[in-house]
């Protein structure tokens, strides 16, 4: 399911399926993209970050055209102990692999992984990206 932003309309609660894992998208070409992520990031619970969120950041191979800089992205990373992921969707191999890396993290946030957790997955991720 997508939304432009949130909080997501109450109306329709009773309809929504369980949430297992929230993907914020920032365009790293629009400032506009990033200020809606940090507007949006007020409505999520605080348990959803512990290994349920993750930030994808598109556009990124067009370095000239970038309206925000991404080290400001990886401090919201950092900040909400979150992964960070930068693609470029107009490269169909980096699309695909993108979206196997999204479709593996939402696998193990949903419980379908055994013995992997959320919390212990964005774990193994803070450490590999610390080396």
């Amino acid at each position: 399911h997508l939304a432009t932003s949130l909080p997501l309309p109450s109306e329709r609660d009773h309809l929504r399926p369980r949430i297992d894992l929230i993907v914020f998208m920032i365009d790293i070409k629009s400032k506009y993209s990033l200020k809606n992520v940090e507007a949006s990031l007020a409505h999520v619970d605080a348990s959803f970050f512990l290994g349920k969120v993750c930030f994808l950041v598109t556009g990124v191979g067009r370095v000239n055209a970038c309206s925000i800089e991404t080290n400001a992205v990886c401090k919201l990373g950092e900040a909400y102990c979150s992964p960070v992921l930068f693609c470029e969707l107009e490269l169909e191999g980096i699309r695909v692999a993108t979206a196997q890396r999204l479709l593996r993290m939402l696998q193990i946030c949903a419980g379908h992984i055994r013995g992997v957790s959320a919390l212990s997955f964005v774990s193994l991720m803070r450490n590999a990206n610390d080396d």
